[in-house]
């Protein structure tokens, strides 16, 4: 290394400690300590290291939610040399704080990630609290100053999802099991809808609340009462793996339900019923965020990662973005596109899926005219829904069946 300051880029490449040389012991090891240049001057606001804590509202286990972020967690921990983390799983809600508080007195961390948009308000009091520590909420929308908000959205993959559901089924019905009325959940419901009606104009969107992120016994519960309604294809916001089990065994008795899995890779308990899915790359986020605390530059800004930026992927499984099962049946129908003329559905999801990765996002699954159950007129032909409506969407889609409660 020169002798000047070093720079960034020069920390990322060989750390602040690194040495260049063989190993030597005894008194030429004293005499060569006592020969070195003082280390070099660290870049104004970088750390020598950093500890993150990360607060998950379910178990970290094999899927789901948490184990998504808990992955990246792992990624992040054995890719940064200077980064040390500690996590807790099943954290009630009204238990976050009380970690938060741990994780800055005991543990020491230097950034605490909380990842449940029910730990919202907790994480913006501890903020008051700790003003010289960095605090990351997922899902959420409020910040402070050192407090930043990061997540990644489904609702374009589940839009994409809904375009083959409504293809795949044969009843015109599918059904969705939802966690929680929020904003999150019913925009990608809506979503999962208007993808079906967009090659399906009779394909219903029926739902059943859970009111809970992980319950398997209710998830199964929902999804055979959805299934008994004469739902074959079914999609879901629940933290198990669940509603493909309850879709495989269908299969398996002869009777065709179609599954499209959550967060994480699922395809293995349905293998042959769950046809597509929607994946998260959290480490990506992770990367992102605690390179720029590291490096002295954290700010709190708002990260909102969807397929432009790499930060979800289509599929049931990473780098399977449609379970080969159902690839030929989706290449056999057509529909007629305004815009495309005749395009088979499995053209018409790689089609959309790569104009919403374009930097210009050339389609949006928002896109007016979009009614709601009563036949308001939500969005104008041609508008695309903005941030602020999609993010505080408390209204369903014209074929969604159920309510809000």
């Amino acid at each position: 290394m020169s002798e000047e300051k070093t720079s960034r880029r020069d920390y990322l490449k060989y750390g602040a400690g690194a040495i260049v040389g063989a190993a030597i012991t005894g008194a030429a090891a004293a005499a060569y300590e006592a020969s070195k240049p003082p280390p070099p001057e660290l870049p104004p606001g970088m750390l020598t290291a950093l500890k993150a804590g990360f607060i998950y509202v379910g178990p970290i286990g094999d899927y789901g939610w948490s184990h998504a972020h808990n992955e990246g967690r792992k990624h992040v921990e054995s890719k940064f040399p200077w980064l040390k983390t500690v996590y807790a799983e099943s954290v009630a809600e009204a238990d976050c704080e009380r970690y938060i508080d741990r994780f800055i007195t005991e543990e020491k961390c230097d950034i605490v990630f909380t990842t449940s948009f029910g730990y919202m308000d907790a994480t913006v009091a501890a903020a008051a609290k700790y003003p010289d520590k960095m605090f990351e909420h997922c899902s959420g929308y409020k910040r402070a100053k050192n407090v930043g908000t990061y997540f990644a959205d489904f609702y374009q993959l589940y839009y994409l999802n809904g375009l083959m559901a409504g293809l795949l089924t044969k009843t015109d019905k599918a059904g969705y099991v939802a966690a929680h009325p929020i904003p999150e959940v019913v925009r990608h419901l809506n979503a999962f809808a208007l993808g079906m009606k967009e090659v399906n104009a009779k394909a219903t969107l029926d739902i059943r609340w859970l009111f809970a992120w992980y319950d398997p016994a209710k998830a199964r519960e929902a999804a055979e009462a959805l299934v008994a309604e004469g739902c074959d294809a079914l999609a879901f916001t629940e933290d198990s793996p669940t509603v493909l089990e309850v879709g495989e065994e269908h299969m398996k008795s002869g009777k065709p339900v179609y599954t499209f899995s959550h967060y994480s890779p699922m395809q293995k308990f349905g293998p042959d019923s769950c046809v597509s899915g929607q994946l998260v790359h959290w480490e990506r986020l992770y990367e992102e965020i605690l390179m720029r605390a590291y490096l002295g530059v954290w700010d709190n800004r708002d990260y909102l990662w969807n397929l432009r930026e790499n930060g979800v992927e289509l599929g049931g499984e990473f780098g399977v973005p449609i379970n080969p099962k159902f690839v030929p049946e989706l290449q056999a129908k057509r529909v007629d596109d305004p815009f495309l003329g005749s395009i088979s559905v499995y053209d018409l999801v790689m089609k959309r899926m790569a104009q919403m990765s374009e930097p210009s996002i050339l389609f949006d699954p928002y896109t007016g005219p979009i009614k709601d159950q009563t036949g308001k007129l939500r969005i104008e032909a041609g508008r695309r829904g903005t941030f602020e409506e999609l993010w505080t969407i408390n209204w369903l889609v014209e074929n969604v069946i159920g309510k809000m409660p």
